[in-house]
């Protein structure tokens, strides 16, 4: 017989909003009413804490400092209260328009110890080769080139970076062999130690450089083979959740390219045709794209996705702020972007001298490590399997990225010491080919 689940509050609520959003009323709402009605479904927890399930299909935290609704994951399994919320306090960003509850969840997991799928990787192997083929004088490297040999055609720069723009977060096995087919043409070795390569991800502006160049150029069919062999990357990657989300936006941004008869004047910005790419994705696939568009709100979700993959741990929030303690942040601007509940938890580590880079790592100019007296130790992270640990790399480099992206804080090549430390957890099981991730 099978078990049945307890019953949860904060799923019930969940799958209330959910129904009412499906609901094709509710397109007829104003955000006012809106608002009303999710107002008055706020659950409360014993400590005090108010949770909407609203934008994006999550719930939020609402902060008594300032009155703001952060993205965060619940505390699954609390008793709670429901209670009705003045609704004119309500931001519009939390309310949700309805599009925006049909985004593709896809997945957190990196790609240190699950291996892209071989049916995945042997068609891109194939793809790879067909473009490698091409000329370079036909196709020069305008993009990318820090990563690529010279002589290199462009057209294998256009897999590549399509590959770790769609990467939800791009961290491979040194040996995986998604990585390794482009072997041959790659400039240098890639970034990261013995075990991982922690690599840059790409704006979507690289990828349209490549394309925006070759109209310049006055080489339109080039163009149009570039943007082609972009959206044979993006169509392959389908197959894997872990590039789902973006694959399926950058199919909808150059597809309509490809279906055009003509081009029109070339662009003098590359700005522009970005934008106009960006333009084209439906707006049900705007969480995709907050990466481009929303760089804060991006952040915002992929701390979301951090405390989420924690939730085996028991105190989330405590195991998020190791993390988040690794990110450089010598204006202090981290602690205001994060619910008070996560900033409670980074101050903690912030005042015990463990901010700014991780534990392992702080020393003083002498090089002997740094113990602060009476401080115990940061909580150890123990996933208790590998597509958790999987999950939870994933979403702590997410994380760092998103932070890169907006605040320019460089990230080491060999990766932050927190993630590091977690992957020499599994390093052993690397290898495996079973991902459950089609």
């Amino acid at each position: 017989m099978t078990a049945v689940p307890p019953w949860d509050a904060f799923t019930a609520a969940e799958a209330e909003v959910r129904a009412m959003v499906a609901d094709p009323r509710w397109q007829g709402l104003s955000v006012p009413d809106r608002a009303h009605v999710l107002a008055a479904r706020i659950l409360v927890t014993p400590d005090g804490d108010r949770w909407l399930f609203g934008a994006h299909a999550r719930w939020h935290l609402h902060d008594p400092a300032d009155g703001r609704w952060h993205p965060a994951p619940p505390p699954r399994g609390t008793r709670v209260r429901r209670v009705t919320h003045a609704a004119a306090v309500l931001p519009d960003d939390v309310v949700p328009p309805g599009h925006d509850f049909h985004a593709e969840p896809g997945s957190t997991q990196s790609f240190i110890g699950p291996d892209v799928p071989e049916r995945l990787t042997e068609q891109l192997r194939q793809l790879v080769r067909a473009c490698g083929r091409k000329s370079e004088l036909d196709y020069p490297l305008s993009a990318f080139g820090e990563i690529f040999a010279t002589d290199v055609p462009s057209t294998v720069a256009a897999v590549w970076g399509t590959i770790m723009w769609c990467a939800y977060a791009p961290a491979f096995d040194g040996n995986e062999r998604l990585i390794t087919v482009f072997g041959e043409y790659l400039r240098r070795s890639l970034p990261g130690d013995e075990w991982v390569r922690w690599l840059p991800a790409p704006p979507l502006l690289d990828l349209v450089t490549l394309v925006a160049e070759r109209m310049r150029a006055g080489r339109p069919r080039a163009a149009l083979r570039l943007a082609a062999v972009m959206a044979d990357t993006a169509q392959i990657l389908l197959l894997d959740t872990r590039f789902r989300p973006r694959a399926l936006a950058l199919l909808t941004m150059v597809e309509p390219m490809l279906r055009r008869p003509g081009f029109g004047d070339p662009y003098d910005d590359d700005a522009v045709m970005r934008r106009e790419w960006l333009a084209r994705c439906p707006a049900r696939l705007c969480r995709a794209l907050l990466v481009e568009n929303d760089p804060e709100a991006h952040f915002s979700h992929t701390v979301y996705d951090l405390v989420d993959a924690l939730s085996f741990m028991p105190e989330p929030r405590e195991a998020a702020a190791i993390f988040l303690a690794d990110l450089s942040d010598s204006k202090g601007a981290l602690p205001g972007r994060l619910d008070h509940r996560l900033r409670m938890a980074y101050e903690e580590l912030r005042r015990a001298g463990l901010t700014g880079t991780s534990a392992a790592e702080t020393t003083q100019p002498e090089g002997f490590p740094v113990r602060s007296e009476g401080i115990a130790p940061p909580l150890e992270v123990a996933p208790p399997d590998r597509g958790s640990t999987a999950a939870v790399l994933g979403a702590a480099y997410a994380t760092a990225l998103a932070w890169e992206r907006l605040t320019g804080a460089k990230l080491p090549a060999r990766g932050l010491a927190s993630q590091s430390a977690l992957v020499r957890r599994i390093v052993h099981e690397r290898d495996d080919h079973h991902t459950g991730h089609i």
